[in-house]
């Protein structure tokens, strides 16, 4: 186990901290709803969808949460722009957790920002993502809601080994870096989602988390999971193969400083937290020998043994 030398950022979410040294805060875990292909979802056009069984997945979220110590937060996923207001209303209803507003078009993702903003809820809400396809358009419009925090997805199609996420970060002469996107924006507040591509890029992605929060001090996480998912061969080695090799995924990034793990499909909560909190608590107890402990009587360190 490590302690990185600089000074290592938290943000207060909504009641949830995410950030800091590797064992002083348990590791903050986002699951997707409405996402594509969610089975629950009756017509993602018009935003209809199934509200008592959505409603249960967060009841079971928010009971294993609390038997482990790891908080969550809730990525809702929207096709349109009526989709994702009634998505980010029912969750906003349902829960009190960080809500991320995300899609595969900046113009919902942008709609459903303001539509928070409207409705008071721009504390809970975290924009996901300002990546390196952000328009003009859109950096402003996260200006004039004033959001206070997004994700900062760190691809970088010139270099795409760790040290090319620092660079798109951190920019260059010739261009901007994602930071000062960001800062334009008037995002003070940026978690940082080092790009899983496929497997194997996991271990690219775990090594560049520690490559930002050494430079920058950053809550700095990724998306194992839905690389998982998508990898078809792991099925020959049996019905639960896959599932053990989500949670190790969710362990490799733990292990290299993570705060926050983007897991995929909420109904994975299961399999993510017990194997999440238990590596939360191997960590917080060695961090002992570099003078860090825990920064919460809640901590998984204390919860589950």
């Amino acid at each position: 186990m490590f302690k990185f030398e600089i000074e290592q950022k938290v943000f207060d979410i909504a009641g949830v901290k995410v950030g800091g040294q590797p064992g002083e805060y348990p590791t903050v875990l986002i699951g997707s709803i409405f996402y594509e292909g969610h089975k629950m979802v009756k017509d993602p056009i018009r935003g209809e969808f199934d509200a008592k069984r959505a409603q249960s997945l967060i009841n079971r979220l928010e009971e294993i949460a609390e038997k482990t110590g790891n908080p969550y937060m809730l990525d809702v996923v929207g096709l349109t722009t009526t989709a994702i207001q009634k998505y980010i209303d029912f969750v906003a209803d349902a829960t009190d957790a960080p809500i991320l507003v995300d899609s595969t078009l900046a113009d919902v993702k942008i709609s459903g920002i303001r539509h928070a903003a409207e409705t008071g809820l721009l504390d809970r809400i975290v924009y996901n993502s300002i990546t390196h396809h952000a328009k003009e358009e859109e950096i402003k419009a996260l200006g004039d809601v004033r959001a206070k925090y997004a994700v900062i997805l760190a691809y970088n199609p010139k270099n795409v080994w760790p040290l090319g996420r620092v660079e798109i970060l951190r920019g260059g002469p010739s261009e901007r870096g994602l930071l000062k996107v960001a800062e334009e924006a008037g995002i003070e507040n940026i978690l940082v989602d080092t790009a899983v591509l496929d497997v194997p890029s996991i271990g690219l992605a775990a090594e560049a988390v520690s490559l930002v929060k050494k430079e920058f001090g950053l809550p700095c996480g990724g998306g194992p999971l839905n690389a998982i998912l998508e990898w078809r061969r792991v099925e020959e080695f049996g019905d639960h193969a896959k599932d053990m090799c989500a949670a190790s995924a969710v362990v490799t990034m733990q292990n290299a400083g993570a705060n926050f793990i983007l897991y995929g499909p909420i109904g994975r909560a299961r399999i993510v937290f017990p194997a999440a909190a238990m590596t939360d608590a191997t960590i917080a107890y060695a961090a002992r020998l570099h003078g860090v402990r825990p920064k919460t009587s809640e901590h998984p360190l204390y919860k589950i043994f």
